[in-house]
């Protein structure tokens, strides 16, 4: 059994306010969990225009959850309103 970990770093060039980063991180959470089957969480800041989310994945292969995890990257990054920073990957 594999846990994996994603995280990405986001930017959002067009925030101008917490309400707003919010709103877009929302979004692009609610696009992960709907599309792959996976835990998503926000790293809570106080900084309008960059986030942290966390991804998380259970299976009994690596090479599904690395498949998944690539998926979620490819999605993240054809977003329009935000900009892929950075991503890391971890098994368990």
């Amino acid at each position: 059994m594999f846990i994996g970990t994603l995280i990405i770093d986001l930017f959002i060039p067009e925030s101008n306010s917490l309400k707003y980063k919010r709103q877009v991180v929302k979004s692009v959470k609610d696009k992960i969990k709907r599309n792959f089957n996976v835990g998503v969480a926000e790293d809570n800041t106080d900084k309008w225009q960059r986030t942290r989310i966390f991804v998380v994945g259970v299976n009994g292969s690596k090479l599904y959850l690395e498949r998944v995890f690539s998926s979620v990257e490819k999605m993240v990054a054809s977003f329009r309103n935000v900009e892929l920073i950075d991503t890391s990957w971890e098994f368990f």
